[in-house]
């Protein structure tokens, strides 16, 4: 998966005449110019979204913003607000009809995140998610580490600028303690599994000498041309801030959680168990999938899928000839050392060889392809804590790689039969290219560029597996196998996440349901599991995204018949960004409307 999307980013105030200053671009535009109407308000409002991100590392335009905005401080949620209203009221003076193809397409894409945001905001469910902020998967007390770890260091302002950042840290840890205090107060609490894989996160953190950890990095890579007093003083200024502000809000965390928080947390892991838990559940549903689908119509879904997926593993099983059962047969690949390499090194050898497998068959489905390289790398903090990896995209220079951080922990736990699959999610041609190929569009407007939709994203990596016979993979039955089982991973999601939230299933329950149709190892397991209960509907966007895809795909085969080509498909699919199913929907089916063809 890429970077997950955030729900939440922020600190301290920027100031109501930098809002002004935003608002006159749009309207200081002609009336009748709808299309610079647009663009301008889709600038305006990415330049206030990254104002309040503290993980944003492009401040251009938001000169005077803070580097760290606290996500959990009420002035973030006044400055959100403020934004998303503003955005409706100025987007509703802008004639759709009038818009060229492109900006109908941002129009809509906006319209819908917009109002997804406010639903949000108006149902009281975002204060309800500030209450119960804790979060071991995606919360900040690991992606901030992961943040620093890939920052730059140019110049003695970056410097500065990461020791801005520790404050705002540093701040945000002290929130957190002051909301979970308010949801233990108002009912809004939060289970103890999270509890316990957060207090994990925060003792191995602890555990790390500073010379070691995230906070650091800054300091092993200063350039050369950082006069020597300089290095000296911003050395002395890092050691400061990480030992005095930044190890000591760990601590004062762990302490709080360990002894306050945990003994009152939830037994029950769903949010079904949480005060407003449903309402909240059904929001985070019809965010990730961009659909309305419900609870009861996701769970049968994903049970349908299990079942035709355990027949396609059947074929697989009697291929190489594996006399057990199917359970027989996912704990052979559990523990048989032929399926796991022992060194990293060997792992990375081994991505590289599937990549050059790849690369040669991509002109059969693609016209185009990114320009920037793509890599591997070892995940850069508490991998043992960690799932199994993610993509991050580099800059939009055609030079700098997009990057799988692949957790390089417990390798006796990453099957060598499923590394052609996550290639093609992670990389080529999943999310390296429907993250880059956007990027590198400088002709997109920020929100088609950078936009982040669950499903769209998730499902096209999802998609990309699928594609692996067209592009010459899974010619060994096991790496055949090892797509299936990846593609089971992701139906199973849909079962496990609704069982968990909406349906009172306990956490061995769902532990138990992935062992039974997996193969993966059982600690990865129970880190998946961990991560549904932290992160609701997420991972039931897979699976729906993907159909999506496959279904539009089919649609556009058979209505356009003789003059389909898959490449245009596939252009038309990724060249305007992430967009929700709806709208990805009307797009492809405009196309064919219109008689396909390249764009």
């Amino acid at each position: 998966m890429p970077n997950e999307p955030r729900l939440f980013t922020r600190r301290k105030t920027l100031g109501l005449l930098a809002c002004a200053t935003a608002l006159a671009p749009l309207r200081g535009l002609a009336q009748g110019n709808d299309g610079a109407r647009l663009r301008a308000l889709l600038e305006r409002s990415a330049a206030a979204d990254a104002a309040l991100d503290p993980l944003s590392a492009d401040r251009s335009g938001n000169k005077g913003a803070p580097l760290f905005l606290d996500p959990l401080s009420d002035v973030y949620e006044a400055r959100l607000r403020a934004d998303k209203q503003r955005d409706a009221v100025d987007l509703a003076t802008i004639d759709r009809t009038s818009l060229g193809p492109v900006d109908r397409i941002a129009y809509d894409v906006f319209a819908y995140k917009t109002q997804q945001m406010l639903d949000l905001l108006n149902a009281g469910l975002f204060a309800v998610q500030r209450m119960a902020p804790l979060n071991p998967s995606f919360g900040l007390q690991v992606e901030f580490p992961d943040f620093l770890s890939g920052a730059k260091y140019e110049n003695v302002a970056d410097y500065q600028d990461t020791l801005k950042r520790f404050d705002g840290f540093t701040g945000y840890m002290k929130s957190a303690v002051l909301r979970l205090q308010q949801g233990l107060a108002a009912g809004y609490i939060q289970p103890k599994v999270i509890v316990n894989n957060v207090l994990a996160q925060v003792d191995a953190m602890l555990a790390l000498p500073i010379e070691q950890s995230a906070f650091w990095t800054g300091i092993t890579r200063m350039p050369t041309t950082i006069p020597a007093a300089e290095r000296t003083r911003i050395t002395a200024a890092f050691r400061e801030a990480v030992e005095g502000r930044v190890y000591p809000a760990y601590r004062a965390w762990g302490s709080y959680l360990r002894e306050t928080y945990l003994p009152r947390a939830l037994t029950a892991p769903g949010r079904g168990a949480m005060k407003d838990g449903p309402r909240l559940y059904a929001w985070e549903l019809q965010r990730h999938t961009t659909t309305k689908r419900s609870a009861d119509d996701i769970h049968r879904l994903g049970r349908s899928e299990v079942a035709r997926i355990r027949g396609d593993m059947e074929k697989v099983r009697k291929q190489v000839g594996f006399f057990g059962d199917l359970k027989a047969f996912f704990e052979h690949v559990r523990t048989d050392p032929k399926y796991y390499y022992k060194t990293p090194e060997e792992l990375l050898a081994r991505f590289k060889a599937i990549e050059a497998k790849i690369w040669p068959a991509i002109p059969r489905l693609f016209h185009d392809r990114p320009k920037a390289p793509f890599e591997v790398r070892p995940l850069p903090a508490l991998g043992d804590q960690r799932g199994t990896g993610y993509y991050r995209p580099g800059p939009p220079d055609g030079v700098s790689p997009g990057v799988l951080y692949f957790n390089m922990s417990m390798l006796n736990t990453r099957p060598i039969p499923t590394l052609e699959t996550l290639t093609l999610h992670e990389g080529i041609p999943g999310h390296h290219f429907q993250l880059t190929l956007a990027l590198e569009d400088a002709a997109l407007p920020p929100l088609l560029r950078h936009g982040e939709v669950t499903a769209y994203t998730e499902g096209w990596g999802l998609y990309a597996e699928s594609l692996g016979p067209e592009l010459g993979m899974f010619g060994d039955p096991m790496q055949l196998f090892g797509h299936l089982d990846m593609e089971m991973l992701r139906a199973v999601r849909l079962v496990v996440d609704t069982g968990i939230h909406a349906k009172g299933w306990g956490r061995q329950q769902a532990v138990d349901y992935m062992l039974d149709n997996t193969s993966m190892a059982p600690r990865d397991v129970a880190v998946e599991i961990d991560r549904y209960i932290a992160y609701p509907g997420q991972a039931c966007a897979y699976k729906i995204g993907e159909l999506k895809f496959r279904e539009l795909r089919e649609t556009a085969g058979k209505e356009l018949g003789r003059k389909f080509d898959v490449r245009d498909y596939h252009r038309q699919a990724l060249n305007t960004g992430a967009l929700p199913m709806d709208v990805l929907d009307a797009k492809i089916r405009g196309w064919i409307a219109a008689g396909g063809g390249p764009a």
